[in-house]
């Protein structure tokens, strides 16, 4: 740093200085701060403890300090707050730096103060500043006084009640009940574009019992490589997870591993992103041996190209082998995981091969199929249950169903047909959980009728109807009729419903009015009884 031996004597001497609890800084160690920074022309800093102990000295630049990368792994207090205050010289004249607010907030500090140094190393006007709950003057409570004597001398008062305050404004936000997330959506896309990923991922946190708080966007020409948006943005969401008592940020996008480690080094808050979002959803909702199993395959697809060296998964210990000499912890996680995910697939081969038999079985006594396929959360299951008179579970969320179900509907007049339930469909699905569920959409295959069924009420009808072609086209199975099925046409008008139909070659339905169904009963019937096989619809 190129100091004298006189100027690290001055810097040393104030880690021996201690401050009573009940003062922000004491007179003398503001004065001696002020020498040394004259005489250095250095602006000069202090990070001091709830003990009142001088923990680190800072020798910054004649206009700026800045706090050392050291900060940001030092853990937080007992309560809400670090239990660090960050004191530091300034020049004359000038307000609280933005950086020193950005670190107040990212680091819960629990105060800022500056102070001038005037000419002949004299102390001027101080500032200080410090964290409020939510108000309508914002989060950050800045204070000025013209001397020494105008600071409080009430502070670690002060600092209980402002963590006692924090406290109840964030039990009173329900923090404990449940996860409170902020949801983000960052891109070069326009910014409704962005607003409209955003509706789709609030519905996938809700289905997973999170709590939004705020969602927020930015239109970025290319991602941020360490954060993927930008710092200034960063700020602005952790000052909002502060005022919401929020714990979890979710990303729109897929965020590499150095991303997500440093987003969460920075925010000191949980980051997920849209693939895990799913994957946590889909591990919540999988009931049968076949499900988990697909679901812990695409989790650990997800998880091997991201294993890295600061951060080993050991709780992944299935398919233990011997280690190899000189193996890393990192190798040897990685070796594990794929030895685990090469089980896994044998055991859904095998799954696949009793299914098989059992299609093998209808095929025989030739009994038709009839696949209900659609958008996530569209009203497959209800359609279902009302057709069939059965209980599989169904709500209004999305991956509510994972499991591939089969019941028989038996016609009016003659004959019956098996009707199967499949997992939902979404954009831009995880290509490892598409890859997982592969097995499960086997059932497609065998059916002589495909029902596509669509949420006549979403905004975004159009773009879920192309997602789902799109995945029918991925498993080459395009060439199976098709009957498309406007669902929950209850929530729309009759007029509506009638131009929709007719624009799209569907049928109008309500799941959960059974009457509804007769004409697609009827429409079914007729199809297998006059034995048409039409190309791409009825």
């Amino acid at each position: 740093m190129g100091l004298k031996a006189s100027e690290w004597n001055s810097l040393e001497r104030l880690l021996r200085r201690k401050i009573p609890s009940n003062l922000i800084i004491t007179t003398d160690l503001a004065k001696e701060m002020a020498q040394i920074s004259s005489s250095m022309k250095k602006q000069i800093g202090i990070l001091v403890n709830r003990k009142g102990e001088v923990t680190h000295v800072i020798v910054g630049t004649h206009d700026m300090v800045e706090l050392p990368n050291l900060v940001w792994t030092l853990k937080h207090g007992s309560g809400r707050l670090r239990g660090i205050r960050f004191i530091h010289t300034q020049r004359p004249r000038e307000p609280i730096p933005q950086r020193d607010i950005t670190y107040l907030v990212l680091l819960a500090l629990d105060l800022i103060l500056v102070f001038e140094v005037r000419e002949g190393g004299q102390v001027g006007g101080l500032q200080y500043a410090h964290i409020v709950p939510q108000r309508e003057d914002g989060t950050v409570r800045q204070e000025k006084v013209s001397d020494l004597g105008g600071l409080r001398s009430d502070f670690q008062a002060m600092i209980n009640a402002l963590e006692e305050e924090l406290g109840r404004h964030w039990k009173g936000l329900g923090v404990k009940d449940q996860d409170r997330a902020i949801l983000i959506s960052a891109g070069a896309k326009k910014s409704e574009v962005l607003w409209e990923s955003l509706e789709e991922l609030e519905a996938l946190a809700r289905s997973d019992d999170i709590q939004v708080v705020d969602r927020m966007t930015q239109v970025l020409r290319e991602p941020d490589p360490k954060f993927f948006i930008g710092k200034g943005k960063l700020n602005q969401i952790v000052l909002n997870a502060m005022q919401n008592g929020a714990n979890l940020l979710i990303f729109d996008s897929e965020l590499t591993p150095a991303q997500v480690r440093n987003l969460a080094d920075h925010t000191e808050l949980r980051i997920i992103d849209r693939t895990q979002l799913i994957l946590d959803i889909f591990a919540r909702r999988a009931k049968t041996r076949e499900g988990k199993i697909q679901v812990e395959l695409a989790q650990l697809r997800y998880l091997l190209p991201r294993l890295g060296g600061h951060r080993a998964f050991s709780r992944l210990t299935g398919g233990i082998g011997g280690r190899g000499p000189g193996e890393t912890k990192l190798e040897i996680d990685k070796r594990r995981i794929k030895e685990r995910i090469s089980r896994l697939v044998n055991e859904l081969r095998l799954i696949a091969s009793q299914r098989e038999l059992r299609r093998a079985r209808r095929r025989v006594r030739n009994t038709p199929v009839v696949a209900l396929v659609g958008y996530t959360n569209a009203g497959k299951s209800t359609i279902l249950n009302a057709l069939t008179k059965s209980n599989v579970p169904q709500a209004d969320r999305y991956f509510e169903t994972l499991d591939t179900t089969a019941r028989r509907l038996r016609f009016p007049r003659e004959g019956e047909c098996i009707i199967t339930d499949t997992v939902g469909f979404i954009q831009d699905l995880p290509r490892d959980l598409f890859k997982a569920f592969t097995s499960t959409l086997e059932e497609l295959y065998d059916a002589d009728l495909i029902i596509h069924v669509l949420d006549v009420s979403s905004p975004r009808l159009e773009a879920h109807m192309g997602a789902v072609e799109e995945v029918l086209r991925e498993l080459n199975i395009s060439q199976i009729p098709r009957l498309k099925v406007l669902n929950k046409v209850d929530k729309i008008s009759k007029e509506q419903r009638d131009i929709l139909c007719d624009r799209y070659d569907a049928l109008g339905v309500c799941g959960l009015m059974p009457e509804s169904l007769i004409p697609l009963v009827g429409k079914i019937q007729d199809f297998f009884l006059k034995g048409m096989v039409m190309k791409g619809k009825i």
